[in-house]
């Protein structure tokens, strides 16, 4: 009877994670993301969420005065800002900026 349980809370796991893996495919299929989405999206819970759009942290929409929509594309530029450059780039821009004086 045991085996038979654990058995159906595997099935159940690996079908949620599937389920998942699929809305995450369907998520970043979309250009308009809703606040749910944007969460998944980022991997951020809702009140980080609610926190960064009251923060005006994150480009965003609200054409109703209450539902909150992001355009993926700006939520996309806003993940990439701010990059940590690597050593190798670093020593790049150095050398760079000495063959220049």
């Amino acid at each position: 009877m045991a085996e038979n349980q654990n058995s159906l809370v595997q099935f159940f796991e690996q079908t949620n994670n599937k389920l998942d893996r699929i809305e995450q495919g369907l998520i970043a299929q979309k250009t308009v993301l809703n606040f749910e989405d944007f969460c998944r999206y980022v991997g951020i819970s809702k009140s980080y969420g609610y926190k960064l759009t009251s923060l005006r942290a994150v480009p965003h929409f609200c054409p109703h005065g209450k539902t909150l929509f992001f355009e993926k594309a700006e939520v996309d530029k806003w993940l990439l800002q701010n990059p940590i450059r690597t050593h190798t780039q670093l020593q790049k821009e150095v050398s760079s900026n000495n063959s220049r004086k």
